[in-house]
């Protein structure tokens, strides 16, 4: 198991927007660190016995946002294990607070165009799910979220195969052992 002692951490959290690959890379990680995975977009429906597209319809987005901040904050604070924190989940206050605190988090920064094509065909994302426009809602949803993610202890570009970006990061979190 990896010691976050080093790095004067609890746990690792992966941030970033949506389809960017949170979920694969923080799965993959947690395995080659032997940690225990979590994302908190699924502990959220576990907990509620909802999808995520479900709430949002029903309840709004301050409804699943205030669960969101629940959720993280409990996970934020648990030992040993990879967080994949919802897209959104970075602007919120309490969040940010325990991630700094809490967590080595890295960003995974994804181009416009790469998360478009991702997410052209994808119907659990509630944002996107409205008849708007999905290039300007991602835009939009980047330039409010960027300030917050480029705070990431680490930025590894994931436009590319994640097997280069599970390297990366595998070098980064091992350039702290002793």
């Amino acid at each position: 198991m990896y010691d976050l002692t080093n790095i004067k951490r609890k746990n690792i959290c992966i941030m970033g927007l949506m389809g960017s690959g949170k979920s694969v890379i923080g799965k993959d990680l947690s395995k080659y660190l032997n940690f225990k995975f979590y994302d908190t977009d699924k502990e959220i429906e576990i907990k509620t016995k909802k999808s995520v597209n479900e709430i949002f319809s029903k309840y709004g987005e301050l409804y699943f946002r205030n669960l969101e901040e629940k959720i993280c904050i409990k996970l934020l604070n648990k030992n040993n294990c990879v967080i994949s924190l919802g897209g959104g989940s970075i602007t919120n206050n309490e969040i940010r607070k325990s991630i700094k605190q809490n967590s080595y988090s890295i960003y995974l920064q994804v181009k416009l165009k790469n998360l478009i094509i991702r997410l052209k065909s994808s119907k659990k994302r509630p944002l996107l799910n409205k008849d708007e426009n999905k290039i300007e809602i991602l835009k939009k949803l980047f330039e409010d979220r960027q300030k917050f993610y480029e705070k990431a202890d680490f930025i590894v570009n994931n436009d590319k195969d994640k097997v280069h970006v599970l390297n990366k990061i595998k070098f980064e979190l091992n350039s702290y052992e002793k």
